[in-house]
C-alpha cells in the first residue's frame, strides 16, 4: 500500500490589520444591555442622542413647512403646539444634555489616564434612566390627547390640569424627572472620576480643557437639575393632588418661572461648556501649536459657571417682577469670560499651521455662529431692547445661534475628531465637507432672516400669520434653509455607516499626528481598561 503525502493546504484565513468586530449572533444586544464599559456606554449615549436629534429635526421641518406661507397648510393649531413643545424638549434635554455624557464617558477617563469611571454600574444605570425617561417623555404622541402642548418651558397656569388636561403632559413631567435623575447620577460619576481616578502626576492644572469643562459642567448639573426635578414634582402634585403650589392667586405663576429659569439658564451653559471643551481640543491639533492661554481658559470656564447661576431672571424682564439693573448687569458681565475664550481660540489659531480637515471646519463653524449668537445676546441683555423683541422670532434666532452654533457644530466636530479613536477607522473627508457646507449654509439661511422677522414683529409659537403682515418672503427663505439643513444630515449618516464598515483602518495611536493629550497615547480603539 502506497503512502500518499498529504496535500498542502493553502492559507485560507484572511489576514486583517485589526481584530474582528462581529461577535456571535445576539451578542451585541447582550453586550449593550449588560455593559459597564464607559466607552460602550459613551457610544450608546451618542447614538441615542443623535437619534433624538434627528427626530427633533423632523419636527422642526414640519413646523417650518407649516410656516412657509400664510394659512394653515396641514397641521392644526393643537398639533403645532405639540410639535414646538416636543421639539424644544427633545433638542435641549434629550439630545444636547446626554450627548455631553457620550463624549465624557468615552474621552474623559482616557484623558486623565483612568482605567474606568468611578462608578461603572451607576454609569450604566444613568444611561438606562435617560433612555427610558426620554421614551416616556416622548410617549405622549401615542396617547389619545397627544403630547404635551404648553411649550418646553411649561409655564403655569397653562400647564395646569385645568388648561392642559391629558396624559401627554403627565408623561412629559415624569419622563423628564426620570431622565433628569440619570443626568444627576452621571454628573456625580464624572466629578468623582476626575477627583479620585487621575493618573499619578496628572494634577488638576495638567488636565485637558475638555476634562476641566466636564468637571465644571457636572457641578452645575448638581446645582440646577434637582431644582427642575422639584419643580416638575410640584407641577405633578398641582395637577393630581390639588396642591395649589403654582396657583396664580398666590403668585405661584412667578414661582414656576423662577424655579424653571434657575434651572434653565445654567442648563444653557451645561450644554455649552463641554462643547467649548471639544473645540479647545480640536483647535490646537489642527493649528499644530499648544492651546493659547490654558489657565485663563480654565478660569473663564469657572467664571461662566459662577455667573450663570446669577442671571436666570433675564428670561423674565417682561414680567416686571425682577430687579432689571442687577440682572442686566450680570448678563452683560457673563459676556466677558466668553469673550476671553474666543480671544484664546483666535490666539491658538494665530500664526499656526492651520489645516482644514472636517473637525476643524466644524470648529470654525462653531466659532462664527457662536460669535453671532453672543452678539445678539448682548443686545437682549438690555431691558429696553428686550421689551421690544421678547417672544418674537428675534429671540428664536438668537437662541438657535447660541445653542445650535455651540452644541451641533461642536458635536459634529467631536464626532469627526474622535471617530478614529472610537472605531479604529477614519471618516470620509469628502462626505464630511459636504456635510459641513450643507449644515453651515442651511443653518444661516434658516435663522439669519429670523432676526428681521422678529424685528418686524412676528411672534414666536404662532402656527399662522396673515398675508398682510408682510412676513411671507422671509419665512419662505427660512423654510428653504431649514430643508437644506435637514438634508445635511444625510451625508453624515451615510458617512458614519460607510466609514464604520469600510473606512480607512487606523494603525497608529494618533491618526491626526499632533494630539497632545492622553487619549492619543493608546490604541484605536482602546482596550477594555483604556491603557492595558
Amino acid at each position: 500500500m502506497t503512502a500518499l503525502a498529504p496535500r498542502p493546504t493553502p492559507a485560507v484565513e484572511a489576514v486583517r490589520p485589526f481584530p474582528p468586530r462581529m461577535g456571535p449572533k445576539g451578542s451585541f444586544v447582550h453586550k449593550a444591555v449588560t455593559t459597564t464599559d464607559p466607552k460602550v456606554l459613551g457610544i450608546m449615549y451618542i447614538v441615542t442622542s443623535i437619534a433624538f436629534f434627528l427626530v427633533g429635526g423632523l419636527m422642526a421641518l414640519l413646523m417650518r413647512a407649516e410656516l412657509a406661507v400664510p394659512g394653515m397648510q396641514f397641521l392644526s393649531n393643537e398639533q403645532y403646539n405639540q410639535l414646538f413643545t416636543m421639539h424644544g424638549t427633545i433638542m435641549l434635554l434629550l439630545y444636547a444634555t446626554p450627548v455631553v455624557f457620550g463624549f465624557a464617558n468615552y474621552i474623559l477617563p482616557l484623558q486623565i489616564g483612568a482605567p474606568d469611571v468611578a462608578f461603572p454600574r451607576l454609569n450604566a444605570f444613568s444611561y438606562w434612566l435617560y433612555l427610558f425617561g426620554a421614551l416616556v417623555a416622548s410617549a405622549g404622541f401615542i396617547t389619545p390627547g397627544g403630547a404635551a402642548d404648553f411649550g418646553w418651558t411649561a409655564y403655569t397656569p397653562l400647564s395646569s390640569a385645568l388648561h392642559s388636561p391629558g396624559v401627554g403632559a403627565d408623561l412629559w413631567i415624569m419622563g423628564l424627572a426620570i431622565a433628569g435623575l440619570g443626568t444627576i447620577l452621571g454628573a456625580v460619576n464624572m466629578i468623582t472620576t476626575v477627583i479620585c481616578l487621575r493618573a499619578p502626576g496628572m494634577t488638576m492644572f495638567r488636565m485637558p480643557i475638555f476634562t476641566w469643562n466636564i468637571l465644571v459642567t457636572s457641578i452645575l448639573i448638581l446645582l440646577a437639575f434637582p431644582l427642575l426635578t422639584a419643580a416638575l414634582l410640584g407641577l405633578a402634585a398641582d395637577r393630581h393632588l390639588g396642591a395649589h403650589l403654582f396657583d396664580p392667586a398666590t403668585g405661584g405663576v412667578l414661582l414656576w418661572q423662577h424655579l424653571f429659569w434657575f434651572f434653565g439658564h445654567p442648563e444653557v451653559y451645561i450644554i455649552a461648556l463641554p462643547f467649548f471643551g471639544i473645540v479647545s481640543e480640536v483647535f490646537p491639533v489642527f493649528s499644530r501649536k499648544p492651546m493659547f492661554g490654558y489657565t485663563t481658559l480654565i478660569y473663564a470656564t469657572i467664571a461662566i459657571a459662577a455667573l450663570s447661576i446669577a442671571v436666570w431672571a433675564h428670561h423674565m424682564y417682561a414680567t416686571g417682577a425682577v430687579l432689571l439693573p442687577f440682572f442686566s448687569f450680570m448678563t452683560f458681565l457673563i459676556a466677558i469670560p466668553t469673550g476671553v475664550k474666543i480671544f484664546n481660540w483666535i490666539g491658538t489659531l494665530w500664526r499656526g499651521q492651520v489645516t482644514l480637515e472636517t473637525p476643524m471646519l466644524f470648529a470654525f463653524g462653531f466659532l462664527i455662529t457662536f460669535l453671532f449668537g453672543g452678539l445678539s445676546g448682548v443686545l437682549l441683555a438690555s431691558p429696553p431692547i428686550d421689551f421690544h423683541v421678547t417672544d418674537t422670532y428675534f429671540l428664536v434666532a438668537h437662541f438657535h445661534y447660541v445653542v445650535f452654533g455651540t452644541v451641533v457644530f461642536a458635536t459634529f466636530s467631536g464626532i469627526y475628531f474622535w471617530f478614529p479613536k472610537m472605531t479604529g477607522r477614519m471618516m470620509d473627508e469628502t462626505l464630511g465637507k459636504w456635510h459641513f457646507w450643507l449644515t453651515f449654509l442651511g443653518f444661516h439661511g434658516t435663522f439669519l432672516v429670523q432676526h428681521w422677522l422678529g424685528n418686524e414683529g412676528m411672534p414666536r409659537r404662532y402656527a399662522d400669520y396673515l398675508a398682510s403682515d408682510g412676513f411671507t418672503t422671509l419665512n419662505i427663505i427660512s423654510t428653504i434653509g431649514a430643508f437644506v439643513l435637514g438634508a445635511s444630515t444625510l451625508p453624515f449618516v451615510w458617512n458614519v455607516f460607510k466609514s464604520y464598515r469600510y473606512g480607512e483602518v487606523v494603525t497608529v495611536d494618533d491618526p491626526w499626528g499632533y494630539g497632545n493629550s492622553l487619549e492619543w497615547a493608546t490604541s484605536c480603539p482602546p482596550p477594555r481598561h483604556n491603557f492595558t
